[in-house]
């Protein structure tokens, strides 16, 4: 596969991030398809034969919208999908019939263990094209939608950190994705994209511990306002759990201070203060309720895999299994069942080097 700009892009979900990724490749010459299952963002780009960009990025980007999968997923050499991790695993099922052989699949983000998760889903389908799986660690951008058709980037990261499943891949994609984003860093494998993944760390607590904000009814900053420094202190210390998790695969992370430094170059002294330097945070309002993304995904698809992984290493998670039960304690719901367990993968009878193997080669 080339990595010139002859390459064809699908965009699976037209939320902010989807618009604004279609918006930006195709303001950049790139040949970029848009899809989503809802009728009004693709109708609204559509309409206007794109998406106006607002924010770091100024400008039109040409883009062409569909609500027929099978036709957006036909036209792609490069296949981004980028939407809530709760959704990858009806996109896998729903995609699966149509994936031909040498198409690359890319979760923007995958959240914790989002290649593995969609990897058994296409299995379970039977699906027999011969493609690559590639999650990045985090969204490029930092950004919302004024209205449909038209993005605000806030922010582009200065790193934006890949691996493909199998691993085996990652130098060829990573070639491949620079052709957009020079920004991007291949890792190691799929384990250490989700390892990366420091929204769990960050959504949750901060959500839980701004209840009172939450349910207010006043307008807040979510990381100005929300992450005051006893609230930037546990974050810290569950995100030691992370890290020590990493540290027994032998793996070296970044702590989540050391990412902001690279990716937004903020500074300061403790990470309350870092997060009020990040200038893409400072229009990142405070949700109205805990029924929110930050909990209802960052969960099941952050917190438990995190979890499960700790516990079949012997690494001690309490910080992150306190969240976990004080979210379904408040929210009266569970959390968990569904969630990215290994027993949910089907990895929980596997050995920590088998599954290494199944990232590395496949």
């Amino acid at each position: 596969m080339s990595n010139c700009k002859d390459l064809k892009w699908t965009i699976v979900g037209a939320g902010n991030g989807g618009q604004s990724v279609a918006g930006h490749l195709g303001f950049m010459g790139f040949d970029v398809t848009i899809y989503d299952i809802c009728r009004e963002p693709i109708e609204a780009i559509k309409k206007q034969g794109g998406v106006f960009l607002e924010g770091v990025v100024k400008g039109f980007g040409s883009v062409y919208a569909t609500n027929d999968l099978e036709e957006a997923i036909l036209r792609a050499d490069i296949i981004m999908v980028i939407t809530p991790a709760l959704a990858h695993g009806h996109i896998a099922k729903d995609c699966a019939p149509y994936l031909k052989d040498g198409q690359v699949i890319v979760l923007h983000p995958g959240a914790t263990f989002g290649a593995l998760a969609f990897y058994k889903v296409l299995k379970d389908e039977s699906c027999k094209a011969d493609i690559t799986i590639v999650e990045t660690s985090t969204l490029i951008y930092a950004c919302r939608l004024n209205k449909s058709g038209t993005a605000r980037i806030l922010g582009i990261k200065d790193r934006l950190q890949i691996a493909a499943l199998p691993a085996i891949k990652t130098e060829e994609v990573v070639g491949i994705l620079k052709g957009a984003y020079p920004q991007i860093e291949g890792l190691e494998n799929v384990m250490m994209t989700s390892l990366d993944n420091t929204n769990p760390m960050i959504h949750p607590p901060a959500t839980l511990f701004s209840t009172s904000l939450v349910e207010s009814n006043k307008e807040w900053l979510f990381y100005w306002d929300g992450i005051t420094n006893s609230i930037g202190n546990f974050i810290e210390e569950m995100d030691h759990e992370r890290l020590n998790i990493a540290k027994k695969l032998g793996y070296k992370m970044d702590a989540i201070k050391d990412q902001y430094r690279v990716e937004y170059h903020a500074e300061g002294e403790n990470l309350s203060e870092i997060f009020r330097k990040t200038d893409a945070y400072s229009g990142v309002y405070g949700q109205k309720t805990l029924k929110t993304r930050y909990i209802l995904e960052d969960i099941p698809m952050g917190l438990v895999p995190f979890v499960s992984l700790g516990k079949k290493l012997g690494v001690k998670v309490e910080r992150m299994e306190t969240i976990i039960k004080l979210s379904e304690f408040m929210l009266q719901q569970d959390l968990t069942s569904y969630g990215r367990s290994f027993e949910n993968m089907g990895l929980d009878k596997m050995t920590m080097d088998e599954i290494i193997e199944l990232v590395i080669n496949g």
